[in-house]
């Protein structure tokens, strides 16, 4: 297979690069076959949870309450269910699906999709997905399992769950709002949004780089009258052990790269929001830092068509296979996954939508 000998349309996404490190047969499915994932309890929690945040700054300062944003969830949640209206089934006794034509017949839904909420972005909770998990992955990515997200979703390979969240497995519809009512609240106790004036919110930063286009949404910038430029990013996950730092910061230096470039300003802080564990990871990188990332994207990349070239993506076996819904079809584990397409080398340059808000997707 000869890879087209241009990259102008080359794209990759913090989502999609995290992927392939973590599994390149992960990215293949997601990236070149596209195959459904099941939507989850926590991807969708931690895609209301975005919205809800993101428009809290629409009101002015004095206005941004508690119990204002509070009130905003039920709402983010009804106008994401007109649009999705196949998620009811995640909560099969208590809400009962539109008509959905025979497409919507799965619960799943298709590659690219966003973080994270994060499809890109933090571990797991639990096990979120709607069951029978058979071939599909729940990261959403914010996913917190093997999502993105998020995650983002580092939307989709970080670290195996920490807690367990009855709520995201049994529980009833109106302790699953609550929980994102609750998770909202924490948010109220890591910052003050009256004091904020966020430059930009679930901002799309772009930018080419030796062919290569390096993209993603970003969840807030701040910018000081200094010009300082802060990077925000919204965890609806268990904040990663100290060991799993490293992953979670993946996603932060990508966007940090893409403003660095674009801006000729290295930002001066990221920062990491979670809010089930009412704390935050922040990070100051470096120019010569952001030099070497940029590096290992292009690395990252060179791979990417190297294997689509050959044909081999393989798979990377570890702890986050027990959140994988491609598991059945894992060579890893005695499945086998469809032919590959023909046009692979066409499908990894097309622009990566993962992290788009509000398109299911990362907590």
């Amino acid at each position: 297979m000869r890879l087209p000998a241009a990259y102008v349309r080359a794209s990759l996404s913090p989502s999609r690069a995290a992927d392939f490190k973590a599994c390149p047969l992960l990215y293949r499915f997601r990236t070149i076959d596209r195959l459904p994932e099941p939507a989850s309890r926590a991807a969708t929690r931690g895609t209301v949870v975005h919205a809800v945040l993101e428009r809290l700054f629409d009101v002015p300062p004095e206005e941004r309450t508690l119990s204002r944003a509070r009130d905003l969830v039920e709402p983010v949640w009804q106008e994401l269910l007109e649009r999705a209206p196949e998620l009811a089934r995640l909560f099969p006794h208590e809400l009962r699906p539109a008509s959905l034509p025979a497409a919507h017949g799965q619960l799943a839904l298709e590659f690219p999709t966003r973080r994270e909420a994060e499809l890109a972005s933090s571990p797991p909770d639990s096990t979120g997905n709607v069951q029978p998990v058979s071939a599909a992955d729940g990261r959403e990515t914010e996913a917190e399992p093997n999502q993105t997200a998020e995650t983002p979703g580092v939307s989709s390979s970080l670290a195996p769950p920490t807690k367990r969240d009855d709520v995201l497995d049994t529980g009833s519809f109106a302790a699953w709002l609550e929980s994102a009512r609750d998770l909202v609240g924490n948010y109220f106790v890591l910052e003050d949004p009256t004091r904020l004036a966020p430059a930009a919110r679930e901002e799309l930063v772009e930018v080419v780089v030796d062919g290569l286009r390096l993209r993603g949404y970003v969840d807030r910038l701040d910018v000081s009258a200094d010009g300082d430029i802060r990077i925000v990013d919204y965890k609806t996950g268990s904040i990663p052990r100290e060991t799993f730092e490293a992953k979670a910061l993946f996603q932060m230096k990508f966007y940090a790269l893409v403003l660095w470039r674009t801006r000729g300003v290295v930002p001066r802080q990221l920062k990491l929001v979670y809010l089930a564990d009412r704390d935050t990871l922040t990070y100051s990188p470096h120019a010569d830092e952001l030099a070497r990332f940029e590096r290992t994207l292009h690395a990252i990349w060179t791979a990417i068509t190297r294997a689509a070239e050959s044909g081999e993506f393989r798979p990377s076996p570890g702890p986050l296979c027990d959140w994988c819904s491609h598991r059945a079809i894992c060579p890893a584990f005695g499945g086998t996954p469809p032919p590959l397409p023909s046009n692979a080398a066409d499908t990894i340059c097309a622009d990566p939508t993962d992290e788009r808000p509000l398109v299911l997707a990362e907590p």
